[in-house]
C-alpha cells in the first residue's frame, strides 16, 4: 500500500464537519461532504465507490460520523480499520463535551 492510499478523512457531528485532514487536492472533499448529507443516521458502515476511490463511512448512534477516502486499491479492510482507530482516538480525546458543542472545522488543529 502506497503513501496515497488514504487520501482524506473527517469527523462530523451530524452534517457538521468538526475536523478534516488531507495532503491532496481534488473533488473528493466535496463528494465526501455530499455523501454525508445523504447518509442514514443509523449505526452502520458504508462504502461508496467513485472515480477510483472508496468513500468509507462509520456512522455511530451518538451522532458522530467518521469518513476516510481511499484509493480503491486499498480495499475495504484498511479504511474501516482506520475509521475504528480514528473513532477510538476521537472518543478518548473528546468524550464528555467539547465535540458536542464544537463548530465546523474547529477541531482541525487539535485533532487533525
Amino acid at each position: 500500500m502506497g503513501q496515497q492510499s488514504l487520501i482524506y478523512s473527517f469527523v462530523s457531528r451530524g452534517t457538521v464537519i468538526l475536523a478534516e485532514y488531507t495532503d491532496f487536492t481534488g473533488n473528493f472533499t466535496s463528494i465526501a461532504s455530499q455523501c454525508l448529507q445523504k447518509l442514514p443516521t443509523t449505526n452502520n458502515k458504508f462504502t461508496y465507490n467513485c472515480d477510483g476511490h472508496t468513500f468509507n463511512y462509520l456512522v455511530e448512534e451518538d451522532a458522530f460520523t467518521y469518513c476516510v477516502v481511499a484509493a480503491e486499491s486499498a480495499g475495504k479492510q484498511i479504511p474501516m480499520a482506520f475509521l475504528e482507530r480514528i473513532k477510538d482516538d476521537f472518543n478518548k480525546k473528546y468524550s464528555g463535551g467539547k465535540a458536542d458543542t464544537a463548530v465546523a472545522n474547529s477541531l482541525n488543529k487539535e485533532f487533525g
